[in-house]
């Protein structure tokens, strides 16, 4: 779907914390979003029946001197990005059981919404340095991208969103950011900015960064102190640096190479007419 679409219809941004979360560069996005701009609960999902409280567990909070569980669950929030804009995010731990139960009541909630679009966000560990911007891919059939139709393998709760909003109408719209495995699972900032960077994109919005690029420094800065400590991981992390200035290079090169089929296509089609064929002879045609 074409960016300018999107930007007509009303939004809903969903991340699932968990396996589609790594460094919880997915669901800090909804999180920033939510603490810079005026925000506000609208709906949930009851837990009861769609988590093993074994894995995703409660947390136990004090709340002015008062012990509180917090359960996971679903919340869905509007969010008023200017007076022009306003954005629907829906944030929670993937849910372990009933996925097609839970997917319904997320469609249900997104109709309430008067929903049109869903954007599902996701972060991936992955073999990239994190020297060079982290991947970032929109499974997007206009953008040249590469589709989820070419993943073979386990899926998360967001596809099965995704799935299901298209088969209800909806247009779906998945980005991921793959981050480094190598730094651990400690949060990363640069994973959340170049997530929110292209969501303003497909958005036709300017979103505030507030202090994420300052956040990625810190992250790149300490990531750079454990590569100057370790050189078997400096050496793995150069290897990766040449791996993507190759397919970088190699990308520019078929994209120049399919421009200039182009040209050279327009050419030949230009002189197969003739000069005698184009508009402007037509034109002197009927004058005469």
């Amino acid at each position: 779907m074409s960016e300018e679409a999107l930007q007509s219809q009303n939004v809903l941004i969903a991340a699932f914390e968990g396996w589609n979360d790594a460094c919880q560069a997915a669901t800090n996005v909804l999180r920033h979003l939510i603490d810079v701009y005026d925000s506000h609960e609208v709906a949930r999902i009851n837990c009861d029946g769609f988590y093993d409280y074994q894995i995703s567990r409660p947390m136990m909070c004090h709340i002015q001197g008062q012990r509180r569980i917090v359960w996971p669950e679903t919340v869905f929030y509007e969010i008023r990005i200017d007076p022009e804009h306003t954005v629907y995010a829906q944030m929670a731990p993937e849910p372990n059981y009933r996925w097609k139960e839970y997917c319904r009541e997320s469609m249900h909630i997104a109709e309430q919404c008067d929903v049109d679009a869903i954007v599902t966000l996701g972060s991936m560990y992955a073999d990239c340095p994190h020297t060079r911007p982290l991947p970032v891919e929109s499974f997007n059939d206009d953008c040249g991208c590469a589709t989820e139709d070419e993943h073979c393998g386990p899926i998360g709760v967001p596809t099965v969103l995704d799935t299901m909003a298209e088969e209800r109408g909806f247009t779906a719209d998945p980005i991921w950011v793959s981050v480094p495995q190598y730094l651990g699972s400690d949060e990363c900032a640069q994973g959340t900015l170049q997530l929110l960077r292209t969501l303003s994109e497909l958005l036709g919005v300017h979103l505030d960064e507030g202090d994420l690029q300052e956040r990625a420094d810190r992250w790149k800065a300490q990531a750079e102190v454990l590569v100057r400590c370790n050189d078997d991981l400096a050496d793995y992390v150069h290897r990766l640096e040449r791996e993507y200035d190759f397919e970088q290079k190699a990308r520019k090169q078929a994209e120049m190479s399919t421009l200039n089929i182009g040209d050279i296509v327009a050419e030949a089609e230009s002189y197969l007419r003739g000069p005698g064929s184009g508009p402007s002879s037509e034109l002197g045609a009927e004058r005469q």
